[in-house]
């Protein structure tokens, strides 16, 4: 494993609410991440899909991650937008964010989620947001 993914990794870990998710970060380079989320019966809203929340939480660290490599630093989302364009249903959803853009102090990313079945991709959301550096170096904070 890279240094880059280890680190992601290790900081994904300190996020409690990551960790109740059951979040896992696979990819992380200096302008892309990837973060999966298993879909269970205790994230689901009232109609049998996965709640919007997890899929929105999945796009937004992905999309973090994504402007924190990009910016090399401690960073927030400080501007996000996602639309909703299938239930989100299967075994498991992926998070995939790139930068589109990254200056010194922001960065702006674009995120697709899928649901995944039966090793099939579905594309349940897109989402864009703004990346904001809020520290000196490291990314969020660690070097």
């Amino acid at each position: 494993m890279d240094d880059m993914l280890a680190m992601g990794k290790q900081i994904l870990a300190m996020q409690p609410f990551s960790v109740l998710l059951g979040a896992e970060l696979t990819d992380f380079s200096e302008k892309t991440a990837e973060l999966r989320v298993p879909i269970r019966k205790d994230l689901m809203q009232q109609h049998g899909f996965l709640h919007g929340g997890v899929v929105s939480y999945a796009a937004d660290n992905a999309l973090t991650y994504a402007g924190g490599g990009a910016l090399k630093s401690a960073v927030l989302t400080s501007e996000f937008k996602i639309n909703y364009v299938r239930p989100a249903l299967g075994e498991y959803i992926v998070a995939r964010a790139k930068v589109v853009y990254a200056g010194k102090t922001q960065a702006v990313c674009r995120c697709d989620v899928f649901t995944i079945k039966d090793a099939e991709e579905r594309l349940c959301a897109t989402a864009q947001g703004t990346i904001t550096k809020i520290g000196k170096s490291g990314i969020n904070g660690m070097d």
